[in-house]
């Protein structure tokens, strides 16, 4: 009677594992139906990986993207036992020789963690990516584009195009968070300000981010999703995501490599320093609450600098405006009327 137990066991196991599947919505006889037949080429190892380590990952669908841009098309078929780590290094090079140092370390962290859940699954008796050393160097938090760089982002962010190459081009005329643009709603978008609850900054508080004239006119040429809110979207029912494949486009487009998104907010914090815009108000306009804001000043300091935000971004507006005209910056003034974008 005890000799049962175990097959009861599994029995049970077996079962819960489908009802989860199927609250998932997925097909619980798929997966087993693979297992049954030992698949254990990397597809097949990869989807269950999906299901068993990464279902409750908040990233599982960039994940899930990530391999299936970079890993998938060559070794989808293989079996995962004859991935060697010259398989690996060849992957990951080929993306940091892009100059994408960033998506490259980010592919090698799952790929590792594929392996080493294949290691204690009994898939794989070795990891061969033990010990292998991250690809490059750090990209130092320190970037700041130059303004021919900034220029060639901004081209480069024109041939990208709808929706990903536009939210670019407002992140460098804002100096917003990638994530305060990229989940932008028209109903923030009021008059010539766009107003962000609280919910949705880094900080926790309510920040408002004026619209300079070029900022205006990309908006007002911006198509809209009937029925939805989101400004930056594809299918109307959620806003952008998963930058990183954008990222890698643009970087083609504008031959700029080791540079990130969140660059741009420190390019725009630094450009609008340097045409005499005082630090004050630089970090009004951004929403950075700590600096010359931070501390026993941000207690007794409450003027929000509305006006000064307003002719800053104006100011900076209009430096862009320049030199993506390919015109000598100099004296800047505020651009009226719609600018050429």
């Amino acid at each position: 009677m005890n000799s049962s137990l175990p097959e009861e066991a599994e029995a049970r196991e077996a079962w819960r594992e489908a009802r989860q599947e199927a609250q998932r919505g997925r097909d619980p006889g798929a997966m087993a139906r693979k297992m049954e037949k030992g698949a254990t080429d990397v597809q097949s190892v990869f989807e269950e990986w999906l299901l068993r380590d990464q279902a409750e990952n908040r990233t599982a669908p960039e994940v899930k993207r990530m391999f299936e841009r970079y890993v998938l098309p060559g070794w989808g078929r293989r079996p995962i036992e004859g991935i060697r780590r010259r398989d690996v290094l060849d992957v990951i090079d080929a993306i940091a020789d892009k100059g994408a140092i960033a998506m490259a370390r980010r592919v090698q962290s799952r790929l590792n963690r594929l392996f080493v859940w294949s290691v204690g699954r009994g898939i794989l008796t070795l990891n061969p990516m033990q010990g292998l050393p991250k690809p490059g160097s750090d990209i130092k938090r320190d970037r700041v584009l130059s303004d021919d760089e900034l220029a060639a982002v901004w081209r480069g962010a024109e041939q990208l195009g709808w929706p990903y190459g536009r939210a670019v081009q407002l992140l460098l005329l804002t100096g917003a968070r990638r994530e305060e643009i990229g989940q932008l709603r028209w109903s923030e978008v009021q008059g010539a300000t766009i107003h962000l609850e609280g919910a949705r900054t880094k900080t926790g508080n309510a920040h408002l981010i004026p619209l300079s004239t070029p900022a205006m006119a990309l908006l007002e040429h911006a198509p809209r999703v009937a029925g939805s809110d989101y400004v930056f979207t594809i299918s109307g029912r959620r806003p952008i995501r998963g930058w990183s494949g954008a990222k890698i486009q643009l970087d083609e487009l504008a031959s700029i490599s080791a540079w990130r998104i969140h660059d741009l907010r420190r390019t725009v914090a630094t450009g609008m320093q340097k045409l005499g815009v005082v630090l004050q108000v630089v970090e009004a306009a951004l929403g950075h609450t700590a600096g010359s804001r931070g501390g026993i000043v941000g207690i007794y300091q409450r003027h929000d600098y509305a006006n000064e935000k307003r002719a800053a971004l104006e100011v900076w507006g209009a430096h862009v405006t320049v030199l993506v005209e390919g015109r000598e910056p100099g004296k800047v003034v505020p651009i009226r009327g719609t600018p050429r974008l």
